[in-house]
């Protein structure tokens, strides 16, 4: 059985080859590629989304969804449009509600990795805000103590750069752009996050000699928000049994993170 599945959206041209972290007869959970949605856009049907593109191919019966035997397959929850990494997905009904349940509980241990503008003082904090959509902007989460649900989220700092940080996050709730709200609020926005104030990471940033060549633009070394949800964690929905499902880091961090080394100590 192939460890990849291969999708592609027609109407965009565009094409994605994502690897199965794992599977049984219950689950399967992949590694979700930055700029991909989860599921429908509720302001433009038309955007290729992961849950739409992975019925499309059980229905067309595509060889990864033939030698699987899939018929169906429904998430318990999301990601980001902007975010990678872990989502698991449930491949029978029973096996949705056991995950849906377990999901609203709070109890599955989600671990994220975060590039950060600015340099946290402690090694370890957490953040309790409640958060609440912005009224009059569309997908755009704040801090809202009167109006907002409850929140909350650990960080531990991995690794510290001159002007930016490496977080461990660790969110106990599932809110809605939590990580991002809250990393906004503490005044640590992620990079390469402008709906929050996370600005793109440049080479011209870090390297003091840096010189850009005549009638080029300068890219940035990582053009998309720079988290990635590194490993979920939980009790088998079925089963019982504990289990841990981790996605390496994305190719964008990892660029971004060796030039930071080199040139942000």
């Amino acid at each position: 059985m192939g460890s990849t599945i291969k999708l592609s959206s027609p109407p965009t041209g565009e094409f994605w080859e994502i690897d199965v972290l794992f599977e049984d007869e219950h689950l399967i959970a992949l590694d979700k590629p930055a700029c991909l949605l989860t599921s429908p856009d509720r302001y433009d049907a038309e955007r290729p989304n992961l849950m739409k593109l992975l019925h499309s191919g059980i229905d067309e019966g595509k060889p990864w969804a033939k030698e699987r035997g899939l018929t169906y397959l429904s998430n318990a929850h999301r990601l980001d449009f902007e975010t990678s990494g872990v989502i698991l997905l449930a491949r029978t009904k029973p096996a949705l509600v056991a995950l849906a349940d377990l999901f609203g509980t709070d109890k599955p241990q989600k671990t994220y990795a975060a590039l950060v503008h600015g340099s946290p003082v402690e090694t370890e904090f957490a953040l309790d805000a409640r958060i609440a959509p912005f009224p009059g902007r569309p997908g755009f989460m704040r801090v809202d103590p009167k109006h907002g649900k409850f929140a909350q989220t650990c960080f531990t700092v991995r690794e510290h750069f001159r002007g930016y940080t490496l977080l461990e996050c660790r969110p106990i709730t599932g809110r809605t752009h939590q990580i991002r709200v809250h990393l906004r609020h503490l005044r640590f926005p992620i990079v390469a996050d402008p709906v929050y104030g996370g600005r793109p990471l440049l080479l011209s940033d870090l390297k003091p000699d840096f010189r850009l060549k005549p009638r080029t633009e300068e890219r940035p070394l990582i053009s998309t928000l720079a988290l990635h949800a590194e490993s979920l964690r939980l009790n088998h929905p079925i089963t019982g049994v504990e289990v841990k499902i981790t996605s390496p880091s994305s190719k964008d961090l990892n660029v971004a993170l060796k030039y930071l080394r080199r040139y942000a100590v």
